[in-house]
């Protein structure tokens, strides 16, 4: 496969992702960073980085608003729930694996 043709496909693959995302905004960033490791806002820094290592000045809540399809604040106030006690406790007990 040649560089463009990759190219093409991660960046389909992340177009998948940040969709599927948009379409499971129940599932909280606790949850994926539980089971996955990772969530939207590791998502977000990661395209952040990527912007820069391209040239491209951004900033982390343009990255975010990518991510999670609206300003961070607004999708936080509309689908984030408070992390509950045994989130947290199962969040704090995959930390430094």
């Amino acid at each position: 496969m040649d560089k463009t043709s990759q190219t093409e496909l991660d960046a389909a693959v992340l177009r998948r992702l940040i969709a599927h995302f948009d379409e499971r905004r129940d599932v909280q960033n606790i949850e994926l960073m539980i089971l996955a490791g990772f969530c939207r806002n590791c998502l977000s820094k990661w395209y952040l980085e990527a912007a820069r290592e391209q040239g491209i000045d951004m900033d982390l809540d343009a990255a975010r608003e990518r991510i999670y399809g609206m300003p961070y604040a607004e999708w936080k106030a509309r689908h984030q729930a408070e992390a509950t006690p045994e989130q947290l406790a199962k969040f704090n007990a995959t930390q430094g694996k």
